[in-house]
């Protein structure tokens, strides 16, 4: 037997290996947060590619966060280097459950903020402000402000002294981070998150039930305006 006729395999799609050249481009070029990548026309020129390979790759790192498109101001690095990316087929699975969890947290969630404020205590609270301070500091040091954004959800769960909806938020824990990293990575989204965080603490300080589910409603909504979901892979 001979496996010379073995399958050779899959070959890599054209824009995908203009984002293995553009990966290498900025590692190379040393390029930071910021910095402006050439035009679609000249790195097509460059690559030898049509634009509309150039394009696919450029919309793949817009929807990955890594990049920001500005519509006629040309395209930016969010972050130092393009090395943190994902499969574009787990971004197709992520697009199809996305919307069932922002549906289950925008019903879960706005209750529960209706309930922390109705029941919080002064330790809640001081949990909540603790939480927003994180995020704040991360933020201003150049970070997304993850870690403040999940404490601060945790803490508003833990407010409403509900055993049975926290359980439920804990059955879907990972999908809700998943979201939260995908909101997160927009451009100049945490600062805005961070004003919506304290709207929602300002009406559970309040003891505002309907002022905190309202809040929390349209910080929900908020996150799910997202570029992976207007993407047509």
């Amino acid at each position: 037997m001979t496996d010379a006729l073995r399958p050779m395999g899959a070959r890599p799609r054209l824009y995908e290996q203009v984002l293995g050249r553009l990966r290498a481009y900025v590692a190379e070029g040393g390029l930071r947060a910021g910095d402006r990548l050439p035009t679609e026309r000249d790195l097509a020129a460059r690559l030898g590619v049509s634009r509309a390979s150039v394009k696919q790759a450029i919309v793949v790192l817009e929807v990955q966060g890594l990049v920001e498109v500005r519509h006629g101001g040309g395209t930016y690095l969010v972050r130092d280097g393009l090395d943190v990316a994902e499969p574009v087929e787990r971004l197709v699975e992520r697009k199809k459950r996305l919307p069932d969890v922002l549906e289950a947290r925008e019903a879960l969630e706005t209750k529960l903020a209706e309930l922390a404020a109705e029941r919080r205590t002064d330790a809640d609270l001081t949990a909540l402000r603790s939480a927003l301070d994180l995020m704040a500091e991360d933020i201003a040091a150049g970070g997304l402000g993850v870690e403040g954004d999940r404490l601060f959800h945790g803490a508003v769960t833990a407010a409403a002294h509900s055993a049975l909806l926290a359980a439920f938020m804990a059955e879907i824990d990972g999908p809700i981070a998943e979201s939260r990293d995908e909101s997160l990575r927009q451009p100049r989204r945490p600062g805005r998150s961070l004003a919506q965080h304290r709207a929602i603490l300002d009406a559970i300080e309040a003891g505002n039930g309907r002022g905190a589910a309202a809040a929390m409603r349209r910080h929900v909504r908020a996150v799910a305006k997202v570029r992976l979901l207007d993407w047509e892979p």
